[in-house]
């Protein structure tokens, strides 16, 4: 009898360039807005962000190259702090000490199972950053 090995459920990280990227998440948990940071996260490797099913439909990134000091955000502001953290709530980022940066927001479509890959060059002249997911 073969046994078979259980479906992977979480939100992966990877990033597929040579540098080191830290990266920030922000997702809305049942008490309000959250956003959670710093995975460090090296060249040519991935990293679990959340482990076990999704339980949200949109997830929000953003990360910087610790080398080269380039950035992936997007148009969503969130509160983020330079050292390891965990917000609660995305407003009034500087009234409450922190700093504010652009999320880019991916719609898992309510898939349990979602992976970001961070490049170097746009995806056919867009973003550089790609996400799937699985069900």
């Amino acid at each position: 009898m073969a046994a078979t090995a259980p479906a992977l459920a979480d939100f992966r990280v990877c990033n597929a360039t040579q540098g080191l990227v830290g990266v920030a998440i922000g997702y809305r948990a049942s008490t309000g807005w959250v956003t959670e940071g710093w995975w460090h996260i090296e060249g040519s490797t991935c990293k679990t962000l959340i482990e076990g099913a999704l339980s949200s439909r949109y997830y929000y990134l953003y990360a910087e190259d610790a080398e080269r000091g380039g950035r992936w955000d997007g148009p969503v502001n969130m509160c983020v702090a330079e050292r390891e953290f965990k917000i609660a709530g995305a407003g009034d980022c500087f009234a409450r000490g922190f700093q504010r940066a652009g999320f880019q927001e991916y719609d898992t479509r309510e898939q349990t199972n979602w992976m970001v890959q961070f490049t170097d060059e746009p995806v056919g002249g867009g973003n550089p950053v790609t996400g799937t997911g699985t069900q």
